[in-house]
């Protein structure tokens, strides 16, 4: 009896796991538009969506409603967005190079893309036709060739290669600030400096446009492969001996990690730690098999960066503070952790 009512039961089970999820990020976005410095009823909210979505005609202040869907909604939006992508540009380094401490921060990803993107605003690098994302995405995948190549010349090892990373970000934040300091006049400075440390601000329904595609592409990429990263996980060797094709499924992981840090970094610029905590704390509530680990760090890193947003405009009252400077205070104290527990196997 068993055996025959066992799918039923982890379908339901699914199911019921799905529908949390989606009310859980329901939650979170509907907090994100109503927690502000002017605070808003759901009622308002609602009667907002409702007009926007079918003309439903319902009496709501012009200010509210241009609040609600030209400000916050494409905010909070993107904050999802840009959570989930870098948390599952985490899972899918963590388990290639097979190191807990592997993200697009650490590994200098973040650092290429940013350089990328400011060599295009500042230098016009492409003659106008690379845009800044392109900018971002070519910084991006020629941080991660010089990192590997670093890494490979080291020994190889994933401790050598977070090492590598390690110098490769500050390779490519000291040329992003030499970029800034030699070409930038003091208001370009001054902008480029505050959005490299992780800006939502300026983001509108044109960046959820970009940004929420490139996520539900990067989700789709590492769900496809989700038994090909179970398989990294105990090295490449035993990947391939399991009938993995190794090098093309590296190259479209590394892709899809490239194309979504590179999208997110030139929104809204470097944030770091999502990759790297949202990850490790998953593993603890849903274990280590990807086929559930993907989806539940997407959804846990959208939620988190939606709250860290909240709390980067209610920290200080009239002031914005950087979202990278939130979740550098939640992921600091995350990462010591991560490194005392794995220190006999960094």
């Amino acid at each position: 009896m068993t055996d025959v009512t066992a799918p039923g039961a982890s379908r339901r089970a699914r199911g019921l796991w799905i529908a949390q999820g989606a009310a859980l990020l329901l939650l979170a976005i509907l907090a994100g538009v109503i927690v502000g410095e002017t605070p808003l009823p759901l009622s308002t909210v609602a009667a907002s969506f409702a007009n926007h979505l079918w003309n439903a005609g319902l009496a709501v202040d012009p200010i509210d409603a241009g609040i609600i869907w030209s400000y916050r909604l494409p905010r909070t939006l993107v904050a999802a967005a840009c959570g989930a992508g870098l948390a599952l540009s985490g899972v899918v380094l963590q388990a290639l190079v097979r190191n807990a401490l592997a993200d697009p921060y650490l590994l200098g990803v973040s650092a290429g893309a940013g350089a990328g993107a400011v060599a295009v605003t500042i230098l016009g690098v492409g003659g106008g036709l690379l845009g800044i994302s392109g900018g971002a995405f070519i910084g991006a995948a020629l941080a991660f060739a010089v990192v590997a190549m670093l890494a490979r010349a080291a020994g190889g090892g994933s401790a050598q290669l977070v090492l590598a990373g390690i110098a490769g970000s500050q390779l490519f934040n000291a040329l992003t600030s030499f970029l800034i300091a030699k070409s930038a006049n003091a208001e370009q400075a001054r902008g480029l400096m505050f959005w490299l440390l992780g800006n939502l601000s300026g983001v509108r329904w044109p960046d959820v446009i970009l940004a929420a595609p490139v996520t539900v592409i990067g989700f789709l990429i590492c769900l496809w492969f989700a038994r090909a990263m179970d398989a990294f996980s105990f090295g490449v060797s035993s990947a391939a001996s399991l009938g993995i094709a190794v090098r093309q499924v590296q190259i479209m992981l590394i892709g899809a990690v490239t194309l979504m840090t590179a999208t997110m970094v030139s929104l809204v610029g470097s944030i770091g730690f999502v990759g790297l905590v949202i990850p490790h704390a998953m593993r603890f509530v849903v274990g280590p098999r990807h086929a559930r680990l993907v989806p539940a760090s997407a959804l846990a890193g959208a939620v988190f960066l939606i709250l860290a947003d909240i709390a980067s405009r209610m920290l200080i009252p009239g002031q914005v503070v950087p979202i990278g400077v939130v979740t550098a205070l939640v992921g600091a104290p995350g990462f010591a952790m991560i490194l005392v527990r794995n220190r006999r196997r960094l």
